[in-house]
């Protein structure tokens, strides 16, 4: 159950409107998370939404930055964004099939991704710490400087999103993950 009431979206004034409505506009409706932030905190929320134009208008594909997304939200047992990223990530064109191996932690078939899931999920369980071995590792299967760049940043937001969801125990709105 969630902890943190938010009241009704439409009852929203303010910065809170003018946020609700961009989100509304991109994708039709405002997600329980987003909904909760904004009300209690609406420049979080459109900090978190900058970082993510950022990261649409950056150098990782959809693809990668929703299995960034899924693989931190799954280390951190958040139950919320890995709903969340499993619905976009087929949004971006990974099959069902890849979701379910990445959410495992089992090989893809695709060299790289299998590359990005091991480095983020590396990350995501020691803070940040990586070997030499670990960053060759990813450099070699073809990530960039300003792609791993990108990866910092979506870590970052979905460890904000992860946490919050956390403490709220937020509602899931998400098709339920299989």
């Amino acid at each position: 159950m969630t902890r943190i009431a938010t009241p009704a979206i439409a009852s929203a004034t303010g910065a809170t409107a003018e946020v609700y409505a961009q989100i509304k506009k991109a994708a039709g409706s405002v997600p329980n998370t987003f909904a909760t932030i904004g009300a209690h905190g609406p420049a979080a929320l459109k900090a978190v939404l900058q970082a993510d134009g950022a990261l649409a208008t950056g150098s990782l594909s959809k693809q990668d930055q929703e299995t960034i997304k899924l693989v931190v939200s799954k280390v951190a047992g958040c139950d919320y964004c890995v709903a969340a990223h499993s619905m976009l990530g087929k949004l971006t064109g990974l099959p069902s099939e890849v979701l379910k191996q990445i959410r495992a932690g089992l090989p893809t078939g695709d060299a790289k991704r299998d590359a990005l899931v091991r480095f983020v999920g590396k990350l995501a369980r020691t803070s940040g710490t990586i070997s030499q071995e670990e960053f060759s590792s990813i450099k070699a299967a073809g990530y960039t400087d300003a792609q791993l760049v990108d990866i910092s940043l979506a870590i970052a937001v979905t460890v904000f999103t992860n946490v919050f969801n956390r403490i709220n125990d937020t509602a899931i709105d998400f098709p339920a993950v299989a």
